[in-house]
Formats: structure tokens, C-alpha cells, sequence
């Protein structure tokens, strides 16, 4: 049976209790009353030797909880809690970051199933391993493991407010990552090979992701207005960081946007197909379309298979839903390493690229000193001609 001891160094009576296998455990109640201590006393044993459900068990302490401190506990589902969590950090992030949000905690929510009814209160860590586990037979470690971030945020959270004991995402562990996996910069023999199957609009969309080193949404939304031939300048806010970019133009860019220029209208798009769709789709539609296409590219140079051979299934052939891709290592953010390496090959300082290429984040800019326009426009005129 349970029962109470005091300490000399706490106000607090603790409650004594075997769990199930006879195991004694101790464990503050957090009150001062003895008769409130001892109903807590006997919930922890209950709970301990499987006596009370766990539904049962949330009940009764927050019942007790309000007896107590004379207020509710705050309660909500998962599925009730993730979309007033989404809201608040709708205001808090660019729409770039907060539609990742959204779409991890859809995969999250649709994981669960009938579970996302529960009280966040009994989300379990067997939830979360069991989603990240399910993520690690479908998509790439990278990606297996940015869901698992977003939901350790969306935890976190609710421990914070109050509706949560214990964090149950927090002794969750990321997947390790496949180094066959990973992103490679790419050879100017393979970027001049793709110019050679390319369209038009591909290889200035190419031109520009070597020659500044931005992802493919941001060059694929920029307009006239973006470019200043004056200055010698583009200027933009980056979709994912929020951060407007200030970028010298290399020469070699700056012939072909010359050679290129077709409209006098500041808010034409300098690459239309692309542009349009991005601003046709919606979510991760919005760049995965144009991705794609670049794969498709890839093939055609002789640099990766077609999509379609590309999957494996738990059959051992076909494309199929719900398995893996395989991944080649290059793609579109390929010619952002590249403009990396070449960067660095040409004795070009750390700070420097970064600059030119776009921090990931306020914390990552601290690292590194303010790097003026003649190091920046140094380091364009270091990058190749294709």
C-alpha cells in the first residue's frame, strides 16, 4: 500500500509505491496537504502496477490538479493541439517555412489515424518512433528527419504550455543519414553537358543557379524588377530565410541576361514557363514539378535514370507508392555546391560565399563578419565560363 514521507529539505510530501514487479519507487507529490498527498499516492501505485488506464489515470489527475491549485489543466487533442500550434507559428515564420510546417504535421496527423483524437496527454513516444520508422521505409533520411524535427517542435510546445508532463518526441532519435545519399556539387563538363540538351528558358534557369548560387524557386519567381544592369546587381528576398540577397552580377550571367532581355515591363518574369509553375501550384507542388523536369534533363544528359526506373519496391520492381526513391546525388541544388566548391577551390574566404550564396539562418550570419560588394563581386568573377 502507499504511503508518505517527508524530507528535511522539501515542503512537500512524497508518495512510497511498488509497481508491478515489486519494485519501490519514490516520487514527490507537490503538495503540502497530507490527505491531497495521499490521493496522489495511491494514483502513482495504481498507475504503476497497471491498476488505472491511462485514460482513467488523466481524469483523476487533473481532477486532483484542480483540486489543488484551484485551476483546469489545459487539455487538447493532438489533432486540436497542431492546428492552433500551426496558426501561432503562421505569424511567427515566412510562408516558405511555415507550408513545410504544415505539410510535416499533415504526414503526422494522417499517421495517427483515429489516434490524433486522443489527448496530446497521451501521445506516447511509441507514436512518434513508429512514425518515424514508417517516414524511414518511404523517403530519405534527410527528409525522415526534418518531419521528426517539426514534430519534436510541435512536443516541445506542448510541454511548454502545460499540456504535456514529459516530452514524449524528446529521446526520439534521427535516422542516420545514407552518405551514398547526398547531395554532390556538379563537374562543368556535366553542367555544359545538360546546356546541351536543354531548352532556352532551362539554360538561363542553369546560368543562374551556378553563377549566384540560389535555389531554384528563387530564380524561378525573379523578375526584371529583380535585376538592376546599372548597378550590376540582383536583388531579392530569399523564400526560404526571409533575407533579401544583394548579389553582384558575373560577367558571363551578365551577357546572357543582356542577350536575353525581351520585355520592358519591370514585373515580367525572366523565365515565364517557370514561373508560372510555381505560381500555379500550391504546397510542395511549387517546386517539385520544375525539380522534375531538371531529373528529366539529367536523363537526357546521360547523368541520371529516367524517374520512372528510379524506385524500388518491396516486390522488386515498378515504381509503386509508399517506398523509397533512389537518389542519384545531384539535382537543381546541385549547381549551389558547385558554386560552393568553385568558390572555395579559387581561394575565395568562407565568409564570403556564405554571403554570396545566402545564410540558412540568423544564427549561422553571426558566425561569419560583414563581407562588402568588392568580395562579393571578386567571387562571382572566380566562377567559370559554360
Amino acid at each position: 500500500m502507499a504511503s508518505l514521507v517527508k524530507k528535511p529539505n522539501s515542503q512537500f510530501w512524497f508518495a512510497c509505491f511498488r509497481d508491478a514487479n515489486a519494485k519501490q519507487h519514490r516520487r514527490s507529490t507537490g503538495v503540502t496537504n497530507e490527505r491531497k498527498a495521499r490521493e496522489i499516492a495511491r494514483t502513482y501505485e495504481q498507475i504503476a502496477q497497471h491498476k488505472l488506464k491511462p485514460v482513467k489515470f488523466r481524469e483523476t489527475m487533473v481532477e486532483l490538479y484542480r483540486e489543488v491549485y484551484g485551476e483546469a489543466v489545459p487539455t487538447a487533442t493532438v489533432r486540436q493541439f497542431a492546428t492552433d500550434w500551426l496558426n501561432t507559428k503562421k505569424a511567427e515564420t515566412v510562408s516558405r517555412s511555415w507550408d513545410s510546417y504544415e505539410k510535416s504535421v499533415k504526414k503526422f496527423l494522417g499517421f495517427l489515424g483515429h489516434d490524433a483524437q486522443l489527448d496530446i496527454s497521451l501521445l506516447s513516444k511509441a507514436h512518434i518512433t513508429a512514425f518515424r520508422n514508417a517516414l524511414n521505409q518511404k523517403v530519405s533520411a534527410g527528409t525522415v528527419n526534418f518531419d521528426l524535427r517539426i514534430i519534436k517542435m510541435l512536443t516541445r510546445a506542448a510541454r511548454r504550455d502545460g499540456y504535456v508532463q514529459e516530452d514524449p518526441a524528446e529521446f526520439v532519435n534521427v535516422v542516420k543519414r545514407d552518405n551514398t545519399q547526398s547531395r554532390r556539387p556538379l563537374k562543368v563538363d556535366e553542367i555544359k553537358a545538360i546546356l546541351s540538351v536543354a531548352d532556352d528558358e532551362w539554360k538561363s534557369l542553369i546560368r543562374f543557379g551556378l553563377y549566384t548560387g540560389q535555389r531554384l524557386s528563387d530564380i524561378a519567381l525573379l523578375t526584371w524588377a529583380n535585376i538592376d544592369l546599372e548597378r550590376n546587381e540582383i536583388r531579392f528576398i530569399a523564400r526560404k530565410t526571409g533575407k533579401t540577397m544583394l548579389l553582384p552580377i558575373a560577367e558571363t550571367l551578365r551577357q546572357h541576361i543582356v542577350a536575353s532581355a525581351n520585355s520592358d515591363d519591370p514585373a515580367a518574369p525572366l523565365h515565364p514557363r517557370a514561373y508560372r509553375i510555381l505560381r500555379r501550384q500550391k504546397g510542395h507542388g511549387r517546386t517539385q514539378a520544375l525539380s522534375q523536369a531538371f531529373g528529366d534533363l539529367l536523363a537526357a544528359a546521360g547523368l541520371r535514370t529516367h524517374r520512372y526506373k528510379k524506385y524500388k519496391s518491396s516486390r522488386g520492381s515498378g515504381r509503386g507508392r509508399g517506398v523509397r526513391r533512389i537518389h542519384s546525388g545531384i539535382s537543381f541544388h546541385s549547381l549551389r555546391h558547385t558554386a560552393v566548391s568553385l568558390l572555395k577551390d579559387a581561394g575565395i574566404p568562407q565568409a564570403t560565399v556564405e554571403e554570396l550564396i545566402g545564410h540558412e539562418s540568423a544564427a549561422m550570419s553571426a558566425l561569419y563578419t560583414h563581407v562588402g560588394r568588392e568580395a562579393l563581386e571578386k567571387a562571382t568573377a572566380a566562377l567559370p565560363e559554360v
